[in-house]
C-alpha cells in the first residue's frame, strides 16, 4: 500500500471496515440526492415502493431499482443531472451510432475526483511523478484521452497528448520523446507494434516500460503478445462514461491478478444477467455500479452490461478486485443455439499463425439460419499460402474449440474500420 499523503492516496490507507463505514455515509447521501434533485430517481424509487430511509445498509442497495443505459437516452440531454447547468464544467458524450449519445456532465469537484482516481490507476500501474506518458486514447467527447490526460498530470507525469490515429507518427513520437508509459486501447496497440516492426524498429529497445490499457475486452493471450513483443508491463483499467471515464478500476503492475475498484468512490456489485438477482462473492455475472461521491450526473446501480465476478483485494486489500472483463452481456451472439463472446475468438486468432490480432465478426442470414463470418486482417510479411493456411486453422478451431461452423476471410493489414483505436468487433448484417 502506498505511504504517499497525497489527497487522491487516502482511500488506500483505509482498512475494509472503515471502508464499508464509509461507502455506506456516501451511500445514502447519494441515493438521497438523487431523491430530491432527479426525477427520474424519484419515481423510479416510488415505483419500487423504496425511499432514501430505507438505505440502512450496504446490503440495501438491492431494494433499489436498476438504472440502464435506455434512462440515459430517455432523459437526453440533461434529465438526469443533479445540479443546475451553471454548475456544470464539462460534456462528454457516447458516439450515439445506434440511437440517441449518452451524455454526461462533471462539476469542478467531478472533474478534481476523476483525476485523482486515474493517478491512483496509473500509480498503481507503476507510474510515478516525473515520468512521460504518451496517451493515444481519442480525444474528445470519449472519455479516454482527455481521462488519462488530467490523471497523468494529477500524479506529476509529463503528457504527450498523442490522441489516436496517424500510426506512423506515434512511432516518431515514442521515439523522440521517450515516453515511459503508454495509455491506450490494447488493440491499438498491437498497431503500434505492427508499425515499429515495419519500420525495422524492435518495440522492446524503446522507452516504453508500461502500457495501461482499456476501452475494450482482452484477454491474457493478448496480454502475453504485448507484453513479448513489447518489452512492459501491461496492465489493465477499466472505466465508462456514464459511471466517470476511466479510473473505475485498475490493475495493479506487482500482481496483474484483476482490477482493484476504487470502491471509496463506485460501489460494486455482480448480479445474474438475467433475473438481476445479487450474486455472492466470486459468483460471475454482470458488474452493476454506483457512483458515491459523482455530484452533476450520480447513479444508482448502473447495469454495465460488462461480465465479470468480484474477489478480494490482493495489492490493495481494501478494494476488491473484478476478474478482467470477459465480454458483455450484450455482446453475446447466440449462433444456432451457441453462446459466443467475441474473446473467444480473440484466442484463435491470436494463437494462429500469419494473421494479425485484428478481427471482426459478420452476421448474417442466409435462408432460415444464421451465419457468422470471422474477418482477420493478416500480418503484413504473410505468404498467400500462409494466409490459406490461417483461415483453415481459424476455422478448424472455432468448430472444435467454441463448437460452431463458421467462414473466415483474411483481409489485408489495417482493411478493417477503426474508430477511437479500436476495431467494432460486431457488425450485425442479418435485419438488412
Amino acid at each position: 500500500m502506498s505511504t504517499t499523503t497525497q489527497g487522491w492516496d487516502e482511500g488506500e490507507r483505509l482498512g475494509i471496515e472503515e471502508m464499508r463505514a464509509l461507502q455506506l455515509e456516501r451511500l445514502r447521501a447519494t441515493v438521497s440526492r438523487v431523491y430530491e434533485r432527479v426525477p427520474f430517481y424519484r419515481r423510479a424509487f416510488d415505483e419500487a415502493g423504496v425511499r432514501p430511509g430505507d438505505c440502512a445498509s450496504l446490503d440495501d442497495l438491492a431494494r433499489f431499482p436498476f438504472t440502464v443505459k435506455a434512462d440515459l437516452r430517455e432523459n437526453y440531454p440533461f434529465g438526469l443531472f443533479a445540479v443546475d447547468r451553471s454548475q456544470v464544467r464539462r460534456l462528454h458524450a457516447s458516439s450515439g451510432t445506434t440511437g440517441l449519445p449518452t451524455v454526461v456532465g462533471y462539476t469542478q469537484a467531478d472533474l478534481a475526483m476523476w483525476a485523482d482516481m486515474v493517478a491512483r490507476s496509473i500509480r498503481a500501474a507503476g507510474g510515478r511523478p516525473g515520468d512521460t506518458v504518451h496517451v493515444a486514447y481519442g480525444y474528445g467527447l470519449f472519455t479516454g484521452g482527455l481521462g488519462a490526460h488530467y490523471g497523468a498530470e494529477r500524479l506529476g507525469c509529463t503528457v504527450v497528448p498523442a490522441s489516436g490515429g496517424m500510426t506512423a507518427r506515434q512511432v516518431r513520437l515514442i521515439l523522440d520523446l521517450k515516453p515511459r508509459i503508454i495509455m491506450v486501447t490494447p488493440s491499438y496497440m498491437l498497431t503500434l507494434l505492427d508499425e515499429f516492426e515495419r519500420q525495422g524498429v524492435d518495440p522492446r529497445t524503446t522507452s516504453l516500460e508500461v502500457g495501461v490499457f482499456g476501452a475494450e475486452p482482452w484477454t491474457e493471450r493478448m496480454r502475453r503478445e504485448i507484453e513479448e513483443r513489447a518489452g512492459i508491463d501491461a496492465v489493465d483499467i477499466y472505466g465508462l462514461s456514464e459511471v466517470i471515464g476511466p479510473g473505475v478500476a485498475q490493475e495493479c503492475v506487482e500482481t496483474k491478478d484483476g482490477l482493484h475498484i476504487w470502491e471509496d468512490h463506485f460501489y460494486p456489485e455482480v448480479v445474474d444477467p438475467i433475473t438481476g438477482e445479487v450474486l455472492p462473492e466470486g459468483e460471475p455475472g454482470e458488474l452493476v455500479l454506483t457512483s458515491l461521491t459523482k455530484q452533476a450526473m450520480p447513479v444508482v446501480r448502473y447495469r454495465t452490461r460488462d461480465l465479470t465476478r468480484l474477489l478480494p483485494g490482493t495489492a490493495r486489500p481494501a478494494f476488491r478486485r473484478m476478474e478482467k472483463v470477459t465480454g458483455r452481456s450484450d455482446d453475446m451472439i447466440i449462433l444456432r443455439g451457441v453462446n459466443l463472446f467475441p474473446t473467444a475468438v480473440e484466442e484463435i486468432v491470436l494463437r494462429t499463425p500469419g494473421v494479425a490480432p485484428h478481427f471482426q465478426l459478420r452476421l448474417t442470414r442466409e435462408g432460415r439460419m444464421d451465419a457468422l463470418t470471422v474477418r482477420a486482417e493478416a500480418r503484413p510479411d504473410a505468404t498467400t499460402d500462409e494466409r490459406t493456411a490461417a483461415a483453415r486453422a481459424i476455422a478448424v478451431a472455432m468448430k472444435d474449440d467454441v463448437g460452431v461452423s463458421v467462414a473466415v476471410e483474411i483481409v489485408d493489414p489495417e482493411t478493417l474500420e477503426r474508430s477511437v483505436g479500436k476495431i467494432k468487433r460486431i457488425v450485425d448484417l442479418r435485419a438488412r
